[in-house]
């Protein structure tokens, strides 16, 4: 079990799969952190909790069942010209799920406080925990199957998905506080969600959208927003600054 420790091969495979695994999981944990924030304060840092301990959990799990998460790829039945497998039907039903989710929150933060007049009924935790659960098990699920086209031992890839995970649970808190505090970063981040959610429905329909495409087009559009932060931040008179220095709620 531990035969990859003597070989660089070894050590190499887990430093690129943990990587990949934490850059993987930062639509995760974005998504995780706008839900979360529809809690009460006091209920947030506990949902973000359980739903990266559940994205762990799960990931692991469709490891230690790998025979049957690679039998998913076999076809099931044709449509529209093209072969489902049981892996497309997840992904197809995740992408519309995350589509329709992304959208219904762009909608709501464009209607401002017309959207807060009527009187809406804050989310249980447990509803939050049930959406936080679905999308796990769709990035898991291609999470996975990218672990298993890169290692070829089973405990490296369990091992990249702890150590992922645990980066992910360290900075999910700061990640979380910045995307509250900035309503243009959250905007940007539904966003990035619904360009998932094609990708997902794509990928379901074997139109295959190189990732390294969407990875550049995610980078370059935070590197425009992060310049415009900055230019605001200037432009602010000096004693909204300080006030903003010193509230880190602000």
């Amino acid at each position: 079990m531990f035969d990859w420790t003597s070989t660089a091969e070894g050590w190499v495979a887990l430093g690129t799969l943990s990587l990949l695994e934490i850059v993987l999981g930062i639509d995760n944990i974005v998504f995780i952190s706008i839900l979360a924030g529809k809690l009460p304060p006091a209920d947030r840092e506990r949902a973000r909790l359980v739903g990266l301990s559940l994205a762990m959990l799960i990931r692991i799990g469709l490891l230690l069942s790998i025979t049957w998460v690679m039998g998913l790829t076999a076809p099931l039945f044709a449509a529209l010209g093209q072969e489902i497998s049981g892996r497309d039907l997840i992904l197809i039903v995740g992408g519309l799920f995350l589509i329709a989710k992304s959208t219904h929150e762009i909608h709501e933060k464009l209607e401002g406080n017309e959207g807060e007049a009527s009187a809406r009924v804050a989310p249980s935790f447990m509803a939050v925990l049930i959406q936080i659960l679905l999308l796990d098990i769709v990035f898991s699920l291609d999470s996975v199957i990218t672990a298993v086209g890169m290692a070829k031992d089973v405990a490296v890839m369990i091992l990249a998905v702890i150590i992922a995970v645990g980066v992910m649970l360290v900075s999910s808190g700061a990640i979380s506080a910045f995307v509250e505090r900035h309503p243009t970063v959250k905007m940007l981040a539904l966003s990035f969600l619904l360009l998932i959610g094609m990708s997902l429905l794509g990928e379901g329909f074997e139109q295959h959208i190189p990732k390294g495409y969407i990875y550049f087009a995610m980078g370059f559009s935070i590197f425009v927003e992060m310049i415009n932060l900055r230019v605001r931040r200037k432009s602010e008179p000096v004693h909204l600054r300080s006030a903003y220095d010193s509230d880190p709620g602000v």
